[in-house]
């Protein structure tokens, strides 16, 4: 085990983050929410039971900068957001011209500051990416702006794109490839730069927690294998696993679509489960 975790215990727990994707859904309210919670303070009740989620309304057009500062001060102290970039930007023709709409997103939800964590620039299903295009791109990120660290998560659903070059390239540019657990999408859990990002979209209607107590314990045992900088070989990967532990990584972990109106209690489930703070 890695040094920083025998010298101090077991410090996996606090690099883990577990949340859900947006936070205002119709069928959350009276269930997830309390009964007569006002919409406008949604957020400021989610960011208190979970303690990441991910900004989807951005993949459909970004906010003011205004807007980004007001859900950073809603939300306590520790507390992290991720986002989806434009689907402007990922279904351009050409990514060599989106720079400058690249930056403008950037500098928007800069905003966020502190609570800001990956960006997660996702090519849907259909969108073939030529893998020299694709090197231009990653090396084109900001990977700081106004003095903070930028990190980039990488999600291709085009099968034909998801080889050992991918990752490699992955690796090249410090980005982490994202692990979609769908039967959708293709899955795979190559480590790619200092952190993980997962996102869980099998929960199931029937289940209150949308995963089993089994399932859920078996994802905290993967959460902090990851933390620990472990790759894990029982899950598909498009390369060689890697052997050794690496140094540690913090890990997002979402609950994602399908039963949607389960990732709440999920998320919360997994959270108990890995003790996080």
């Amino acid at each position: 085990m890695d040094d920083l975790f025998s010298a101090q215990g077991d410090l996996a727990p606090q690099r883990i983050r577990v949340g859900i994707g947006g936070w205002n859904y119709a069928p959350w309210r009276n269930k997830f929410y309390p009964a007569g919670l006002p919409q406008r303070r949604e957020l400021e009740y989610a960011s208190r039971q979970l303690s990441a989620i991910e900004i989807n309304s951005t993949y459909y057009g970004t906010q003011k900068p205004a807007t980004y500062a007001k859900w950073r001060d809603e939300t306590p102290a520790g507390f992290v957001f991720s986002a989806k970039a434009p689907k402007r930007i990922m279904q351009a023709r050409s990514l060599a011209g989106a720079q400058a709409q690249i930056e403008d997103f950037i500098g928007g939800i800069a905003e966020i500051g502190d609570k800001l964590g990956p960006l997660v620039w996702q090519f849907e299903k259909g969108r073939q990416v030529d893998l020299g295009e694709l090197q231009d791109f990653l090396a084109a990120l900001p990977r700081t702006h106004a003095g903070r660290n930028l990190r980039h998560a990488l999600e291709i659903r085009d099968p034909a794109r998801v080889d050992r070059e991918l990752i490699a390239l992955a690796r090249h540019h410090g980005v982490a490839t994202v692990f979609t657990d769908s039967v959708d999408y293709p899955s795979f859990a190559d480590l790619g730069g200092d952190f993980v990002y997962a996102r869980l979209m099998r929960s199931r209607s029937q289940l209150d927690t949308g995963y089993t107590p089994a399932e859920l314990a078996q994802w905290a045992d993967r959460a902090r294998r990851w933390a620990q900088g472990q790759d894990l070989p029982e899950l598909p990967h498009a390369a060689a696993v890697q052997a050794s532990a690496a140094s540690p990584r913090d890990v997002f972990i979402y609950f994602i679509s399908s039963a949607k109106e389960r990732n709440p209690a999920a998320a919360m489930a997994l959270l108990r489960e890995i003790g996080a703070p």
